[in-house]
């Protein structure tokens, strides 16, 4: 079967993983050995009565996960309405962050963007589509992680976020990380990882590795951004990503 004839999602992660160089894909057992549909008789049988399963909803989530997920919402309400920096005279939206609020993997990028100040989402842009392809990538969701930036507000022009405005929202991201208590971390680009990290190292030489980062594994990668500017850094992205999602199939975190 061709792309075209495959869903617009699905066709996109087979040429996203065809960049990155992945050239086999396998489908999990469950799905590949899935019986094929019968096909419906030409008469009828007569109408036998079917068992009713019950379905049983979702576990009820213990008290602490319910305490975390009502202090990051009350902390977003907070983040709201912060003037602890010049970025607040400028924007449309905050952009507090999006996702499980008990996500294992967490992605934190540098700051908002046009379309993020206007929808007050992170990573909605066409950086954020090739971010939810990566995300797909490694057999994921965008709804099964947690996704925040450096600074909460557009920086005019999207200029690199000043350093007393990293410092002013650097309490709320030391919060988000806390309350969401990821197995892993992921730092997307120079900003992040530098921020993170605390040194002024070029992302060239911090990627592809692990960190702790208030006692979180962390790995740097490069920006989804940057690789829309430069194809030729897909393919290291996607061997960082490769480390990322073995580390959390391994439960080593």
């Amino acid at each position: 079967m061709s792309s075209s004839q495959l869903r617009p999602a699905l066709a996109d992660l087979l040429a996203y993983l065809g960049e990155m160089g992945y050239g086999d894909l396998y489908l999990r057992s469950s799905r590949a050995q899935r019986a094929p549909s019968p096909v419906p008789p030409l008469v009828e049988p007569a109408a036998t009565p079917v068992a009713r399963v019950a379905v049983a909803p979702p576990p009820p989530l213990d008290e602490e996960a319910s305490s975390r997920i009502a202090e990051l919402a009350a902390l977003a309400g907070v983040v709201s309405g912060c003037t602890r920096c010049r970025l607040a005279e400028g924007r449309s939206k905050v952009v507090f962050g999006s996702g499980n609020p008990s996500a294992e993997l967490m992605f934190i990028g540098e700051g908002p963007g046009a379309e993020e100040d206007r929808q007050g989402l992170p990573f909605v842009g066409a950086a954020g589509e090739l971010l939810t392809r990566i995300i797909q990538a490694i057999e994921m969701s965008r709804e099964e992680v947690y996704i925040a930036n450096v600074v909460k507000c557009r920086p005019p022009g999207n200029r690199d976020p000043q350093p007393d405005e990293v410092a002013a929202c650097r309490g709320y991201l030391e919060k988000q990380i806390a309350l969401v208590r990821p197995r892993a971390i992921v730092a997307l680009g120079r900003i992040a990882a530098q921020t993170l990290l605390g040194n002024d190292a070029p992302i060239g030489r911090l990627r592809g590795q692990w960190y702790q980062v208030l006692g979180y594994p962390t790995m740097v990668t490069y920006h989804p951004a940057a690789l829309l500017r430069n194809p030729a850094l897909k393919r290291p992205t996607w061997e960082d990503m490769q480390q990322v999602r073995d580390r959390l199939r391994s439960g080593s975190v």
